[in-house]
């Protein structure tokens, strides 16, 4: 009777010990689903903050990239070389005030000047405005201090003297050579930031120092991610990069870190709000997108599976008739994340297949280009047809007659007659395998590669191509050589399709010319090879000559050409690192090919 009543109290403390284990199974068992749904929903707003990273990155640059080329045109105007080598000139800097207007609101550019060597500035599109950029001394600004140096310059400002921001452009401006100055492009980029405020997070983009200069929260700009050093201030406060803003850090603190540089932080507003910052770097410009997305929904999410699972377990232990249901709830929950990752997958293939289109476009764009230079060497090749199939009749019928003299002297037995006859075959044939042979050189594809090429050898082997032309046309042709064996690096078949363009081009325009003189003067001069094609046509217009070697621009009559042919041929001259110009002369027109001496030449 003892030991009954003995073990008669352990029962209860038994079941105690088991539903405490009970419990704290499901509290376990509850935090592991909320953790799940708080990680999934931290998952997808990673996702989508990444995507949405990439698409401000891409819309910045297309931005950027549309004024890249704008500085280096500047040196192509002639005002512009002369009034940085006559800065006395003020009629001359009128114009050049016209000028860069006239480009600036064209281009859609904020402001576009040009700042001499000793970084003064000499001419701007804003002349007319009070707070015109012309006599500012901006020499202390990195872009032109860079571009001084002869390394283009890429800078986010606030203008010292405007007081408005912008990213500035800056490209040395060169001269047979030798650097005059440097033209500076200024463009508004806050614009982005409308498109940015739309957003369902928020998103700042910082400089190197970790400044933020853009931001879809207007108190978020100039403000620093972190502390700045005091070498860092003093950088800046010598560039005026930020011009008069105090720079003050944002209070944001980070909580958790995670992995691939995310991180759980609290937003600047001291609240303890839960935010996932996402980085994207842009190493090309020393910048970093910053995106904050929201987690409260992630923490209601995960809240929210974690008192459901507690529910779901209670009704496991105290409602048993309802386990049908409990599985076809828990069935559902399985179909919801099959597909929600089934929608994660899609999505990641149909992003994997946009980037393969894009590789395979930019694979035919390559292609297109070599085509394009082809197809001007066919051009050419068609517009002497004419010319090549009266050289080739003329060897032909002669080929005939005397073929048929030869049977006849054979049949005759005048055998040392027949013997000649052969010997003016053997000739003839020669002959028209010499312009064959030239013609499938001149038709064939060149490759990419360059070479030391025999400047004189490669103007033959053009001439030949229009040899017949010339004669028939009756036009005097002179090569002067001032060196001996100028060698120059490119590649000799692209050379020669330069050469005939610029030989035809020259024909052309002395169709109706009294005196026909097609002169072709070859020297070096400052590490380069130097071709001047000159004629005594009609001349170049002033008004053309700024659009000679725009695609499809020509000034010949419909039909007679594509416009193309000068492109084509700026385009192959500059892939060789050198540079095809119109020069103004008294008579005529006067083309000047640039190239790169090879190595024995410069040594």
């Amino acid at each position: 009777m003892a030991t009954t009543q003995a073990a008669t109290p352990a029962w209860p403390v038994r079941r105690l010990a088991l539903w405490a284990l009970l419990l704290a199974v499901a509290l376990t068992l509850a935090g592991l689903a909320g953790r799940w749904a708080g990680d999934n929903a931290t998952a997808a707003a990673r996702l989508a903050g990444a995507q949405r990273l990439d698409s401000y990155a891409v819309s910045l640059e297309n931005l950027l990239s549309k004024y890249d080329f704008l500085p280096g045109t500047l040196e192509l105007n002639k005002d512009v070389i002369a009034l940085l080598q006559r800065p006395g000139d003020e009629a001359l800097r009128g114009e050049v005030n016209a000028y860069l207007e006239q480009l600036k609101q064209r281009s859609g550019a904020t402001t576009i000047y040009i700042v001499n060597l000793e970084g003064v500035t000499q001419a701007a599109s804003n002349w007319r405005l009070p707070e015109s950029f012309v006599g500012d001394y901006v020499a202390f600004r990195p872009y032109v201090r860079d571009a001084l140096r002869g390394i283009p310059g890429g800078f986010y400002g606030v203008g010292t003297t405007s007081g408005e921001p912008g990213y500035f452009f800056a490209h040395g401006i060169y001269h047979q050579g030798r650097m005059l100055g440097v033209a500076t492009v200024k463009v508004n980029i806050e614009k982005l930031e409308q498109s940015w405020e739309r957003g369902a997070g928020e998103v700042m983009l910082a400089d190197a120092r970790g400044v933020v200069f853009l931001s879809s929260v207007p108190e978020w700009k100039y403000r620093t991610l972190v502390p700045l050093t005091a070498a860092a201030r003093r950088e800046l406060e010598t560039s005026r990069q930020y011009f008069s803003h105090p720079l003050t850090p944002l209070d944001m603190r980070e909580l958790r870190q995670l992995d691939d540089g995310t991180s759980i932080v609290s937003l600047p507003s001291g609240l303890e709000a839960p935010t996932l910052s996402q980085t994207l770097a842009l190493p090309s410009r020393q910048w970093r997108f910053v995106y904050l997305s929201d987690l409260s929904a992630a923490r209601t999410s995960a809240l929210s599976v974690f008192l459901f699972a507690l529910l779901l377990q209670a009704l496991l232990f105290m409602l048993v008739v309802y386990a049908r249901q409990r599985r076809r709830v828990h069935a559902e929950l399985e179909i919801k994340v099959a597909e929600r990752t089934a929608s994660l997958r899609e999505m990641t293939q149909h992003l994997s297949e946009e980037n393969l289109v894009r590789r395979v476009a930019e694979e035919k764009l390559r292609r297109a280009q070599s085509e394009l230079v082809q197809a001007g060497k066919m051009a050419v090749l068609g517009q002497m047809a004419a010319g090549i199939t009266h050289e080739l009749n003329q060897p032909l019928t002669a080929l005939r007659t005397m073929s048929d003299n030869a049977q006849v002297l054979i049949e005759r037995g005048r055998m040392d007659d027949a013997k000649g006859n052969l010997a003016t075959i053997s000739q003839l044939v020669a002959r028209m395998g010499a312009l064959t042979g030239q013609l499938r050189q001149f038709a064939r594809k060149a490759d990419a590669s360059v070479s030391a090429v025999p400047v004189a050898a490669a103007i033959t082997s053009a001439l030949f191509l229009v040899e017949r032309r010339v004669e028939q046309e009756r036009v005097q042709f002179r090569m002067t050589m001032r060196e001996q064996q100028v060698l120059a690096l490119c590649d000799s078949n692209r050379l020669e399709q330069v050469l005939v363009n610029l030989f035809t081009n020259a024909l052309d325009a002395m169709a109706d010319s009294v005196e026909r003189h097609l002169t072709v003067t070859v020297e070096r001069k400052a590490q380069q090879a130097l071709i001047t094609v000159a004629d005594t046509g009609p001349g170049i217009p002033e008004q053309v000559r700024s659009h000679l070697f725009e695609p499809f621009f020509t000034t010949k009559p419909q039909g007679k050409g594509l416009g193309l042919g000068l492109a084509i041929s700026e385009q192959i001259v500059r892939e060789f690192g050198g540079e095809l110009r119109a020069e103004a002369v008294a008579v005529g027109a006067c083309f000047v090919i640039a190239l790169p001496l090879a190595q024995q030449e410069t040594t």
